[in-house]
């Protein structure tokens, strides 16, 4: 299944965009004689028109390979995207907390986020196991850990901020479990195909080893060279 290539697509667009638009304002610069502006303008508008279209096309063609509809393809890039940017939020929280324990705990949660938008974008259909962290779990990390910098960013802290605290720090952690469920259930179909494969092997293993036992050793003749010497020599 060919994964999310963003990157790709988009050298590809300009691999094509760029050289007509530079081949376009020549041609309409010295050959049409519009004028310095027009030509520009009208290579700059090349340049969009193509990039676009070209866009479009890799969308359908993606979309295709992978067996969803543009609409649902659109979808998975664009969650995708804010994920990143979501994460970065998290991100921008690690000095602001103000203890180990909190600072370590922030950093698990932003490296399981990061693993499940890889997987998905790896194999854009798992998006639709992972559809809770994109749309809840991942926007209930950030609002959860903003107010926890904002109340232990605070220089006096009463009997009723250290309960919030402490009620947050909880919040966070059981968040933090629901996102390590998250993770297994978009790799719950590799860890599937991993034990097949594994018990493929293990058969191809067991039946070569079978093989090499119904093989028996041929037995030793009798009246070989030497034996034939000691009874000659005998005589």
């Amino acid at each position: 299944m060919k994964p999310l290539k963003p990157i790709e697509n988009f050298i590809k667009r300009q691999s094509v965009s760029l050289p007509l638009m530079t081949v376009m304002f020549p041609v309409l610069y010295l050959g049409a004689e519009i004028g310095l502006i027009a030509s520009g303008a009208v290579a700059a508008g090349t340049y969009i028109a193509s990039n676009s279209t070209i866009k479009q096309v890799q969308i359908s063609s993606d979309s295709k390979n992978l067996g969803m509809t543009r609409s649902e393809f659109k979808n998975v890039r664009t969650q995708i995207k804010e994920g990143k940017e979501k994460i970065k939020q998290l991100q921008g929280n690690y000095y602001k907390v103000r203890s180990i324990s909190s600072f370590k705990q922030l950093m698990d949660m932003t490296k399981i986020a990061n693993k499940i938008i890889m997987v998905v974008q790896q194999n854009p259909r798992k998006f639709y196991l992972a559809e809770p962290f994109f749309y809840s779990h991942l926007d209930s990390a950030i609002e959860l850990t903003e107010k926890y910098t904002l109340l232990v960013g605070q220089p006096v802290k009463d009997q009723e901020m250290r309960v919030a605290l402490q009620d947050t720090r909880e919040m966070l952690l059981s968040l933090n479990k629901v996102m390590e469920q998250d993770l297994k259930r978009v790799l719950s179909s590799d860890v599937e195909k991993l034990r097949m494969e594994l018990d493929y092997a293990q058969l191809a293993v067991d039946q070569h080893n079978n093989q090499k036992l119904l093989v028996q050793p041929e037995p030793e003749h009798e009246g070989d060279v030497e034996d034939d010497r000691e009874t000659i020599n005998s005589k």
